[in-house]
């Protein structure tokens, strides 16, 4: 065995004494950034997208200086939920993200594409690099809390984001169905690799509440959230029921004026991270 000469760079050995590499993207120079909290769902279709802007919402109504990072870049649809429809802006020194009607900073693609129904036909690495610019190309100014909505699943976006942006946690949304128990066991397990802290579970879809006798009905099927909550040692911060207005509140670009209190033990969670 050849003497050690220190320079890690030159050398193939797996050492005790080897540095890991921090995969992080700096944050522009031109903004401050508190805390950044992820949102993912193992699987699309479970109101992830809601979640954030609820969760969003809510913090900026506490007062405190609130974004959103778009990063699901083929579906985007947090523009569409708060009634955005100008485009972002920028100089030389990065990109100025549009604020919605409460003050939420947001940068998603649909603010750079010129019509919203413009398909995002790229590669992986090419998305990859998007989210990446949306970390290091905008100019975000001084913010508490930044939220990050992600696409579905755990591929390259999620990897992207989990080794690029310094998260402070992540909330996982899911639904009452029979797969959901190995739904969240994959997005769990990906953030335990990536020693990324997941602050616990919010179900969506969870129940419909009559709206005459007030009996709650499991569209869905009967919920398993508390037994996947067991299971992995995680809280149960949310169970969101089927509310019409919430959809007709998003469809308007309204999210900002749904009042609810559901999600205040997720709120309680991501201040204490």
């Amino acid at each position: 065995m050849s003497e050690c000469t220190h320079d890690c760079s030159t050398c193939s050995s797996n050492c005790q004494s080897r540095e890991p590499v921090s995969l992080l993207e700096p944050l522009n120079e031109k903004s401050s950034v508190k805390k950044v909290i992820g949102v993912i769902s193992g699987k699309g279709g479970v109101g992830k997208s809601l979640v954030t802007s609820l969760l969003a919402a809510k913090m900026n109504k506490k007062g405190f200086e609130t974004a959103i990072l778009d990063a699901d870049i083929t579906g985007p649809s947090i523009p569409k939920a708060f009634g955005i429809k100008e485009k972002a802006t920028g100089d030389d020194t990065g990109l100025i993200p549009v604020e919605s009607s409460g003050g939420i900073k947001i940068m998603s693609t649909n603010l750079l594409l010129p019509e919203e129904t413009d398909p995002v036909v790229w590669r992986g690495p090419v998305i990859a690099g998007a989210v990446k610019q949306f970390w290091t190309d905008v100019i975000w100014n001084d913010v508490d809390y930044m939220f990050v909505d992600m696409p579905p699943g755990t591929g390259d976006v999620a990897l992207t984001v989990f080794q690029s942006l310094p998260l402070d946690g992540i909330v996982i949304v899911t639904s009452p169905q029979d797969l959901v128990s190995m739904i969240v066991g994959k997005a769990v397990k990906m953030a335990y690799l990536m020693n990324i802290p997941v602050l616990g579970l919010v179900e969506n879809y969870s129940y419909l509440e009559c709206p005459d006798c007030g009996k709650k009905i499991n569209v869905f099927g009967q919920s398993k959230i508390e037994e996947v909550a067991k299971e992995y040692s995680l809280k149960v911060l949310a169970k969101l029921p089927i509310n019409p207005e919430y959809a007709a509140k998003c469809d308007a670009g309204k999210v900002e004026e749904i009042e609810t209190d559901w999600l205040d033990d997720a709120i309680s969670a991501i201040e204490n991270a």
